[in-house]
């Protein structure tokens, strides 16, 4: 087996795979299909301060290549996970990531403040594809400027690995790119979901209940490419790449546009074994092209 190692800041990862938010649960409703310490991390579902009930149903639709999802951050709130959900976890060897969303900053600041007490979570993913409710709904990660704020507030409470989450929805995340890695951000991933809609056309509504909501799937992945791409020549720290990661060759397509480790989301619905065989295909691809290292094709595209 070729080395798999990869290091995120200071999180240590056995292999460049982990799993996407949301879309994983708390990887306890996977332990019936792989083992789930085989994997480098995981990212747990979104976790906010108070607890959330989600949008309305219908919040699911499948599209052509892909889905779209409105589920709004159903969770339990972070004191919840602190005290029910976070003992369970202890029983795995892999990093525990936990994503951080929010609808202030004060809220980001007070859901830190919990996980960064718990001691077997070595970081966070900051999800600032959040509306900011005090700016009139507009994303935080949507301009320098709420980045900045939201991303250095959070900094200066939170002290283990912070992974910032970018959205796609921009005109140029290079730029936004920079600007999370000024304010305090130790890896940076990319991409989540692109807003769209989906039409019954028999019935002329929408589908979801709330109109919009975020395509991820195989229809994303050029985007994600491209993306991830743009920031890896724009940023030094390290970039964690996901969007419409099926198998194994996709996974090496973005370490070669410059990503040092993966997520894996939308791909967990249709195979809940996705995530071993792609670290297996990783290797497998190592061997057959004679690379030592998985740091031998970080960033290689040849142009």
């Amino acid at each position: 087996m070729g080395d798999l190692t990869v290091n995120i800041h200071n999180l240590k990862l056995k292999n460049p795979v982990l799993t996407a938010s949301g879309t994983f649960g708390y990887g306890l409703e996977y332990d019936d299909f792989i083992d789930v310490s085989r994997l480098g991390g995981i990212v747990v579902k979104g976790t906010t301060i108070h607890p959330r009930q989600g949008n309305e149903y219908p919040r699911m639709a499948e599209t052509a290549s892909g889905m779209l999802n409105s589920v709004g951050l159903q969770n339990k709130g972070a004191k919840y996970f602190a005290t029910d959900i976070y003992p369970k976890l202890l029983k795995y060897d892999t990093n525990i990531l936990v994503n951080v969303s929010g609808s202030t900053i004060e809220e980001y600041i007070a859901c830190a403040e919990i996980i960064n007490e718990l001691d077997h979570i070595p970081g966070i993913e900051l999800n600032i594809s959040c509306p900011n409710v005090k700016e009139g709904g507009m994303a935080f990660g949507t301009s320098c400027a709420s980045i900045d704020a939201v991303v250095s507030a959070v900094r200066k409470v939170y002290h283990k690995t912070m992974v910032v989450k970018l959205s796609p929805n921009v005109t140029d995340i290079g730029e936004l790119a920079r600007a999370a890695e000024a304010s305090g951000a130790d890896s940076l991933s990319l991409i989540n979901t692109l807003m769209a809609m989906a039409i019954d056309a028999e019935r002329r509504k929408p589908i979801l209940a709330t109109i919009t909501g975020g395509l991820s799937g195989p229809a994303v992945k050029p985007i994600a490419l491209r993306q991830v791409w743009e920031v890896s020549k724009s940023v030094k720290v390290p970039i964690i790449g996901m969007g419409g990661i099926m198998n194994a060759t996709d996974a090496i397509e973005f370490f070669l546009a410059g990503a040092s480790a993966i997520q894996v989301g939308t791909a967990n619905y249709l195979d809940p074994m996705i995530t071993i065989k792609i670290i297996d295909g990783i290797d497998d691809y190592l061997n057959r092209h004679k690379f030592s290292s998985i740091h031998d094709i970080i960033g290689g595209l040849q142009l």
